[in-house]
C-alpha cells in the first residue's frame, strides 16, 4: 500500500509539474493580438504610418492627407477596429522609408508650391496648434521635452506641431513657420544572439528650415543647407520655412537609430510614467476617510438605533402602545407601496445594472493589461461590446422589479429598457456627428460604421434583453416582508432638510468628492490627448464609489423613514444619482480653467460628450443607491414583528 501511496505521489508531482511548465510557457508565449513582437534584421524595410491630425483646442481629428502633405504614390488605409473608428482614427501609410539600422541624413521627401489655398489651409491648422501622429511598429511618435524642474526628467509629447507662429526681429506681424525638416530617432533593443533587433522608441525633433539649392530644381538637385556629403545637418530653426502663397516648401528628414537597453515588454513603460502618482494616493486616501465616516455612521444606525427600535418594538404588547409610537415602523404598511412611475424606475435600474455590469468587467480586463494603451480602440470596443452583451443583465433586473410591482406587460417593459437610455444617448451622438461631418472632420462616424451601431444595438441587444425580461418575469415574484395598507397613510409635514430636493442634493456631494481628483486625470487623458493607465487606481476609486454611493442612499433613507416619509423608490436613486449633476458642473469648471476651447462647435462637442457622460453616472450611481436601500429597508422591516 505505501509503495502504491508512494508511486501515486510522484505521478501526482510529475503531472503538476509538468502543469505548470506548460502554463508557464503558454504565459511567456501569449501576447494580445495585434501587439505581439516583430524582430527585423538589419535592412529591413519598416513601416511608417501616418495618423490623424490632432488638436486640443478644437477637438476635431483630420486625417493627414487634408493637408498638402507628401503623399505616397498610392495611399492605402489601414483596417481599423471599432473603437479606432470611434476615436477618429485614420490610419494610412506614409512616404517616408526607414531601413533598420541603416541611417539616413537630409532625405528629400518632396517638394510643393503653396498656393492660396493650401496656404490658407495650412495657417488654420498652425493657428489651431494641430500635431501630426505617426506610427511605427504599433508604438505612437513622440517628441521628447526636458523639463525645467529640479529633477529634470523627460516627458513625451504625442504628435509633433504641424508648425509654430512667430514674428521676424524688428516686426510685430505674426508669421507662420511650417515644421518642414524632420529628425527621426529609432530606439532598437538588440539579441546578441540572433543580431536581430526590436523597435522600442519612435523619437522626433522637429525643425522649420528654408531649404536652399544650386541652379533649378530636379530629382537630383543637392541641398547647400542639409548635405550629407559635406555632413552638414539641420540642427535648429534659425532660417524658418515661412508659409505664404506661391512659396516653395522641401520636406526632409534625417533617421538616426540608437540601440536601448528597454526591453520590448518594458517599451510603453516611458509613455506611461506617472510623475503625478502622490496625487493619486492622496486621492484614495481621501475617498477612504469619507467611506470611513460612512460606514461609521452605517454602523452606529444599524448596530446601536436599529437594534434598539427593534428590540423596543418587539416587546411592545398592545396595539395602543404601537400607535403611540413614532418613528419608521410606523409606516410599515406603506414603505412597500408601489411608487408612482414604477415603470421608468424599473428601467432606470435594469439599465444602471447593465451598465454597472460593462464598467465592473471593463475595469478588470483593464487592471490585467487587456486594454493597454498599445491595442488602439481595444478599451471603447470592448466598452461597446460588453455593454451590448450585459442586456441581459438589464431585461433580468427590470423584469424582477417589475413583477414586484405586479406588472404585467413584461413585453413592453422589455423593449423600455433596451431602447430608453440607447436611444437617448444614440440622439445625442446623432446630432454631435452631424457637427463633425459638417467641419469635415475624419472624427466623423461613417454611414457603414453608424450601421453597425444600430445592428448592435437591436439585433443583439434588444433580443438579449427580452431574453433576460422573459427569465426574470418567469420567476417567482419578490414577496414584502410586511403587508401594504389599502389605503395609504398621509405624510406628516417635514422639516426644512428633509424636504426631497434638499436631500437628494446633499447625498450626491460624497459620491462625487471620493472620484473627483480621479476624474481630472481622466477628463485630461480625453481632451488634453494624454494616456490614461492608471486603472489600478482608478478600479480602487470605483469600489469606493460603489460603497460611497451605498452608504450615503441608507444613512439619508433611515432618516426619511424614521420623519414617517415612506416614499423612498424614486428618492434612494436620486440620492446617489445627484452626484451626476456635479460631474457635470466639474466638467464646466474644468472646460472654463483648463480647456483653451474657442470655437462653438468644439464647446457644443464636449458639452455634448460630457452630458452623455454624466447621464451614464447617473444611471450607474442612482441603481448602485437604490440596490444599498431596496437591501436595507428589506432587513429593517424583516426584524419586526408586525401583528
Amino acid at each position: 500500500m505505501e509503495s502504491r501511496s508512494r508511486s501515486m505521489h510522484k505521478l501526482t508531482a510529475k503531472i503538476c509539474s509538468f502543469l505548470f511548465l506548460f502554463l508557464a510557457h503558454a504565459a511567456h508565449c501569449f501576447y494580445l493580438p495585434g501587439v505581439a513582437p516583430e524582430d527585423f534584421q538589419k535592412g529591413d524595410l519598416l513601416k511608417v504610418k501616418v495618423n490623424k491630425l490632432t488638436s486640443i483646442k478644437t477637438q476635431l481629428p483630420y486625417s493627414y492627407y487634408s493637408l498638402p502633405f507628401c503623399p505616397p504614390k498610392k495611399i492605402v488605409d489601414s483596417t481599423e477596429n471599432l473603437g479606432e473608428v470611434l476615436r477618429g482614427d485614420r490610419i494610412e501609410n506614409s512616404p517616408y522609408v526607414f531601413k533598420m539600422r541603416d541611417p539616413q541624413m537630409c532625405t528629400v521627401l518632396c517638394r510643393i508650391t503653396l498656393d492660396a489655398k493650401t496656404a490658407k489651409q495650412f495657417k488654420e491648422k498652425i493657428d489651431d496648434e494641430y500635431r501630426v501622429n505617426m506610427i511605427l511598429d504599433n508604438l505612437p511618435l513622440v517628441v521628447p521635452i526636458r523639463r525645467s524642474d529640479q529633477d529634470s526628467s523627460t516627458v513625451y509629447q504625442l504628435g509633433y506641431h504641424v508648425g509654430l507662429k512667430g514674428q521676424y526681429s524688428g516686426s510685430k506681424e505674426d508669421r507662420y513657420f511650417i515644421h518642414n525638416h524632420l529628425a527621426f530617432t529609432v530606439k532598437y533593443h538588440r539579441d546578441p544572439q540572433t543580431d536581430s533587433a526590436r523597435i522600442v522608441g519612435f523619437q522626433v525633433k522637429p525643425y522649420s528650415i528654408k531649404h536652399e539649392y544650386e541652379g533649378k530644381w530636379n530629382e537630383k538637385s543637392h541641398l547647400t543647407t542639409c548635405d550629407p556629403h559635406n555632413k552638414r545637418t539641420v540642427v535648429s530653426s534659425n532660417t524658418p520655412q515661412e508659409v505664404e502663397a506661391k512659396k516653395e516648401i522641401i520636406f526632409t528628414y534625417d533617421v538616426e537609430y540608437q540601440e536601448s537597453d528597454v526591453k520590448w515588454a518594458s517599451r510603453w513603460d516611458a509613455y506611461l510614467l506617472m510623475n503625478d502618482d502622490q496625487i493619486h494616493w492622496f486621492s484614495i486616501v481621501n475617498s477612504l476617510m469619507i467611506v470611513l465616516f460612512l460606514s461609521g455612521m452605517v454602523a452606529m444606525i444599524m448596530l446601536r438605533t436599529l437594534y434598539r427600535d427593534i428590540s423596543r418594538y418587539n416587546e411592545l404588547e398592545t396595539q395602543e402602545e404601537a400607535q403611540e409610537e413614532t418613528g419608521w415602523k410606523l409606516v410599515h404598511g406603506d414603505v412597500f407601496r408601489p411608487p408612482s412611475n414604477s415603470d421608468l424606475l424599473c428601467v432606470y435600474v435594469g439599465t444602471g445594472v447593465q451598465f454597472l455590469g460593462m464598467v465592473l468587467v471593463t475595469m478588470i480586463f483593464a487592471v490585467f493589461g487587456f486594454l493597454s494603451p498599445s491595442n488602439r480602440g481595444g478599451l471603447m470596443t470592448a466598452m461597446l461590446l460588453l455593454w451590448v452583451f450585459m442586456g441581459i443583465f438589464a431585461g433580468y433586473a427590470s423584469a424582477r422589479l417589475y413583477k414586484m410591482f405586479k406588472g404585467a406587460e413584461w413585453k413592453k417593459l422589455a423593449f423600455r429598457t433596451a431602447c430608453m437610455f440607447p436611444g437617448i444617448v444614440f440622439a445625442i451622438f446623432f446630432v454631435l456627428n452631424a457637427i463633425i461631418w459638417g467641419q469635415k472632420s475624419s472624427g466623423a462616424v461613417p454611414f457603414g460604421t453608424m450601421f453597425a451601431l444600430v445592428l448592435m444595438w437591436f439585433g443583439i441587444s434588444v433580443p438579449l434583453v427580452f431574453v433576460g425580461g422573459y427569465v426574470g418575469f418567469k420567476k417567482p415574484a419578490i414577496e414584502d416582508p410586511v403587508r401594504t395598507n389599502k389605503i395609504p397613510r398621509q405624510i406628516p409635514e417635514q422639516a426644512w432638510y428633509m424636504n426631497p430636493t434638499f436631500s437628494i442634493l446633499i447625498g450626491g456631494i460624497l459620491p462625487f468628492g471620493a472620484v473627483f481628483i480621479e476624474l481630472f486625470f481622466i477628463l485630461t487623458s480625453i481632451w488634453l490627448n494624454q494616456f490614461y493607465y492608471i486603472f489600478g487606481f482608478l478600479f480602487l476609486v470605483f469600489i469606493i464609489l460603489l460603497i460611497t454611493c451605498a452608504e450615503i442612499t441608507i444613512v439619508l433613507c433611515y432618516f426619511q423613514l424614521c420623519s414617517e416619509d415612506y416614499l423612498w423608490w424614486w428618492r434612494s436613486y436620486l440620492t446617489s444619482g445627484s452626484s451626476a449633476l456635479y460631474l457635470f458642473l466639474y466638467a464646466t469648471f474644468y472646460f472654463f480653467t483648463k480647456l483653451e476651447i474657442t470655437k462653438l462647435v468644439s464647446g457644443l462637442l464636449y458639452f455634448g460628450y460630457m452630458l452623455i457622460a454624466s447621464y451614464a453616472f447617473f444611471v450607474l450611481t442612482g441603481t448602485i443607491g437604490f440596490y444599498a436601500c431596496f437591501w436595507f429597508t428589506r432587513l429593517i422591516y424583516s426584524s419586526v414583528k408586525i401583528d
